[in-house]
């Protein structure tokens, strides 16, 4: 069920995409500058812009549908964390039994007394 879901939403991710690029921007008529002044005869003089526009609808409806179905379907399957999925190697220790860490055998003698010179 997943998979077939998941198929969908990507057909309707592409055809949404494909859909929204074939609409004209409003501004200025991208067609008319290669020379596709009749491209809009087929639907009429504003008929294109309104039938992409609900295709475009309903698409968008179908694509939030999906991805709601698809959040819905992986919430089901996720009932624990992923960490408590996880198992713990035989090897680890935990910290309470870790090895103390060992400090340097050096005194405060054996350092330098004096300031290194500075050269200018």
């Amino acid at each position: 069920m997943e998979t077939l879901l998941t198929i969908i939403h990507f057909c309707l991710c592409i055809f949404l995409i494909i859909v929204i690029l074939l609409q004209a921007g409003k501004g200025a008529d991208v067609g008319a500058a290669f020379g596709a002044g009749s491209s809009q005869a087929l639907f009429g003089p504003r008929g294109a812009a309104t039938f992409l526009n609900k295709i475009t609808t309903f698409v968008a409806i179908g694509f939030m549908i999906t991805s709601l179905s698809l959040v819905v379907i992986s919430r089901k399957k996720a009932s624990q964390s992923v960490f408590e999925k996880v198992a713990i190697p035989a090897s680890a220790q935990p910290a309470s039994e870790a090895a103390p860490i060992e400090t340097p055998s050096t005194t405060p003698s054996s350092a330098p007394l004096t300031k290194p010179e500075e050269k200018k």
